[in-house]
């Protein structure tokens, strides 16, 4: 969603008193983020937002010292730096209250937050322009323009005008696993400015029944398969094994502008299960490897050179230029398998047996050829062993290896390529993901629904 923003015009809300509620799942960290903003030309005279700062959650004139050089901000001393996570956001403003501090809680997965940064709140009975009729608002960026675009995705994003709610009201705590959770139908009023968005999809009409509809704005709002309630693997660029990699699409693309290799990992890393992902590659074949990696091996973060960022080295890959290589236990960079078929232009799909140590491969639906005999994950059959790639039944993440300028797009379920979806999706028995062929039997998606399966 880098690129992608929402907008809309207001009519006459209540401006002392709004709640905001959304999910949201981070991928980038740096820089300003617009959670959702109203803009007065971004020039001191009215603007007001809710943002990321980095990796910090902070506001911008929702007070009353808008012209004074110092504008009012409220903001946390936590980060928030996790790209695997959906975070549950609520931002409770009620300027009737009498204690400064109540006029404006953040609420992040349930919890408020109180250690705080900024802590310049509005005063009693205060009105900004956030909520005001005929001002312009953006969701995900300013309301003009594509400047300090939210980088990742949203879910579920209520607005309920003249209520004043807590968290409790859109999310709840499971009693079996005790982590946060979403109410997907929440009993809440949203007034007359309210509006529910991006309700199990990629929806800018409004379900509150006020019929606030919005509009996107810029860019192209994508339907994930990632959910709160079932989150997917994505790129983690926090691993030092990223280096100058660069992420877009909420990391599921990656490119390595480096003259050596850099890995995209995913966020999730199982010690069990059979899973499946597809990698969609460029030209030049020989710029990509593909496979997975066992993240427990110490030299792998400790030593993070450069020929450590390579899948092959610490891992199993098929190599674009027609080899499958890893460690097996005595040589760094082993060529167990040569001759095979180099890609390029190609989907690579890749189906992972930890249980068994088993990996497989296939070009655009056709599986590769080991010892003569074509690979079947469905049954087991000539599977690439990579027990001594691997320390007993530590945990494996897994992802491709690109360098050179060259980019890489992973499905890990969601269902597209970048922004593209999948041509034609192919079977998949478990019911988790979206893929553009076959998921073997036995196989599902890397999500925290297929890690229980």
């Amino acid at each position: 969603m880098a690129s992608t923003g929402l907008t809309k015009a207001f009519g006459a809300g209540n401006r002392r008193t709004w709640t905001l509620s959304l999910w949201v799942k981070r991928s980038g960290l740096t820089g300003v983020q617009t959670i959702m903003a109203q803009e007065d030309g971004w020039n001191g005279n009215g603007d007001a937002g809710i943002y990321f700062e980095g990796s910090k959650i902070s506001s911008y004139n929702l007070g009353d010292t808008l012209n004074s050089g110092n504008p009012s901000k409220v903001g946390t001393n936590r980060d928030f730096r996790d790209t695997n996570a959906w975070y549950h956001l609520v931002f409770r403003f009620d300027t009737t209250q009498s204690t400064a501090s109540d006029r404006f809680r953040i609420y992040v997965n349930g919890v408020q937050e109180t250690s705080m940064l900024y802590s310049n709140y509005p005063s009693q009975n205060y009105e900004p322009n956030f909520n005001r009729s005929t001002r312009n608002h953006g969701i995900g960026k300013q309301e003009s323009g594509t400047a300090y675009a939210f980088d990742g995705s949203m879910s579920h994003i209520h607005f309920c005008d003249g209520y004043s709610y807590d968290a409790s009201s859109f999310g709840e705590t499971d009693s079996t696993t005790g982590e946060w959770k979403i109410k997907t139908s929440p009993s809440v009023s949203y007034g007359t400015t309210g509006f529910f968005i991006l309700k199990d999809g990629n929806s800018v009409t409004d379900q509150s029944g006020n019929s606030n509809n919005w509009t996107v704005g810029s860019g192209t709002l994508t339907k994930t398969e990632d959910n709160p309630s079932n989150v997917f693997a994505t790129i983690n660029s926090l691993l030092p094994t990223a280096g100058t990699g660069t992420y877009q699409s909420g990391n599921t693309y990656f490119r390595s502008d480096s003259a050596s290799w850099d890995s995209a990992l995913s966020t999730l890393s199982p010690v069990a299960g059979k899973y499946y992902f597809e990698v969609k590659v460029g030209a030049t074949g020989n710029k990509y490897s593909i496979g997975a990696v066992d993240i427990e091996r110490d030299s792998l973060f400790v030593n993070a050179g450069t020929s450590e960022r390579y899948l092959g080295y610490r891992g199993m890959g098929y190599y674009g230029a027609g080899e499958i290589r890893g460690n097996n236990g005595s040589s760094e960079d082993s060529n167990l398998i040569t001759g095979l078929t180099a890609f390029s232009n190609h989907i690579v799909g890749c189906a992972v047996d930890l249980d068994n140590n088993k990996m497989y491969w296939h070009l655009n639906g056709t599986y590769i050829q080991n010892g003569g005999y074509t690979q079947n994950p469905s049954t087991g059959s000539y599977g690439v062993d990579f027990s001594n790639n691997r320390n007993g039944t530590n945990a494996v993440a897994m992802g491709a290896s690109s360098r050179d300028g060259h980019g890489l797009e992973i499905n890990f379920g969601n269902g597209y390529f970048s922004s593209t979806a999948v041509s034609s999706a192919g079977t998949n028995a478990s019911g988790n993901g979206i893929f553009e062929y076959d998921v073997p039997t036995g196989f599902t998606a890397l999500s925290t629904k297929g890690l229980n399966l």
